[in-house]
């Protein structure tokens, strides 16, 4: 992808600490990185109030029956999780 150099204003202090973590080679990277996060967000809600407009709002019921389905999910996946852990033990 070709790039282009832009100049934003950032507080200072923000930009400080990611540079700080990031070092000064790794800041316009963490930013891309976080810009594309920002629009996948943004594209999520205009899915999300497209499919509202054109089927309703999300129901109570169909949010907890989501959510039960999330913990149950990640229960199946902490069980695989403990199994392999209990076969392939980490070495300390």
């Amino acid at each position: 992808m070709a790039t282009k150099k832009y100049t934003v204003t950032l507080p200072e202090e923000l930009a400080e600490e990611i540079r700080s973590e990031v070092g000064p080679g790794g800041f316009s990277a963490y930013v891309a990185r976080a810009i594309e996060r920002q629009r996948e967000q943004d594209r999520l809600g205009e899915l999300v109030a497209w499919l509202e407009d054109e089927h309703g709002p999300v129901t109570e019921a169909e949010l907890a029956a989501a959510e039960a389905e999330r913990r149950e999910i990640d229960g199946i996946f902490a069980e695989r999780e403990a199994a392999a852990e209990a076969q392939y033990p980490k070495a300390s």
